[in-house]
């Protein structure tokens, strides 16, 4: 299973697979939480730290072009790009 980060980073791909592409903050930590709860209880590093460093994933997914950031009104989503 991969590590820290790009671990966050397939976990916010899949969160957003499952909201049809797009999501929120708050939506992808509650996917994040609802399907990986007993993964990030037993990765003591990552449970105190998730929704920060998932932001940063999130960071890289733009990056690397496979999310971008909209905001619509005060609400941010990212998207699944392809």
């Amino acid at each position: 299973m991969p590590r820290g980060n790009e671990k966050l980073q397939q976990w916010v791909c899949e969160a957003l697979k499952a909201n049809d592409g797009k999501a929120s903050i708050v939506e992808i930590c509650k996917h994040i939480w609802s399907n990986h709860e007993l993964d990030l209880k037993n990765d003591e590093q990552l449970f105190y730290t998730w929704q920060y460093q998932m932001r940063w994933a999130g960071q890289q997914l733009v990056k690397k072009n496979l999310i971008k950031k909209t905001k619509l009104g005060i609400k941010a989503e990212w998207v699944l790009l392809g």
